[in-house]
């Protein structure tokens, strides 16, 4: 991983080169190699030298773009739970887990091959446990089943990599999360 930079000018470049790859990848379903990174470094208005110089390959700026994405999402399982019955929590988080799976649709092979399939992830154990805070309010309210392994239910998710957002996307991925939540229900 390469040092964050701590001069202001830097950090801002380095945020700007961030939210103008995450779009040009969204905005190409995820296709990271048709991403060109002299138009990302034109677009974020710096040189292509500068955007090396924070990300040194295509993969290692996906890589922190990863990063971020699925801090946010581990971030934000507590927040909802705060504003939401754990139910309405759950599928809002899987909505958001879904919507990131979408804008990452084509790069997931290249985190799984820099993550040693999961094994190597630094955010799998806290994802883990995200999922598990959502699981547990909702056993506690009495809406979800008991003992559900929150493994299981990433296992379940990870369904979401593979949808084509190309090919009705936003409607399968929709379908299968009711699914998946359906399952999870103490009651269907």
């Amino acid at each position: 991983m390469n040092p964050k930079p701590t001069r202001r000018d830097a950090l801002d470049n380095r945020e700007r080169i961030l939210t103008v790859a995450r779009e040009a990848i969204a905005a190409s379903s995820g296709a990271s190699n048709g991403v060109s990174l002299t138009a990302i470094a034109k677009q974020a208005g710096v040189g292509i030298g500068t955007l090396y110089r924070h990300f040194p390959t295509r993969e290692a700026l996906i890589l922190e773009l990863y990063r971020h994405d699925i801090q946010h999402l581990i971030d934000r399982a507590p927040v909802l739970l705060a504003d939401h019955p754990p139910l309405v929590a759950l599928r809002r988080w899987f909505d958001e887990v879904a919507h990131y799976g979408r804008l990452k649709y084509g790069v997931a092979e290249v985190i799984h091959a820099a993550t040693d399939g999961g094994a190597d992830d630094e955010y799998f154990a806290p994802f883990v446990a995200a999922i598990d805070v959502l699981l547990k309010a909702g056993t506690a309210d009495g809406s979800l089943k008991s003992g559900i392994d929150p493994e299981d239910v990433l296992l379940q998710l990870s369904v979401l990599w593979r949808i084509d957002p190309a090919r009705g996307g936003e409607a399968r991925a929709g379908r299968i999360l009711d699914l998946i939540v359906d399952g999870l229900r103490a009651t269907p």
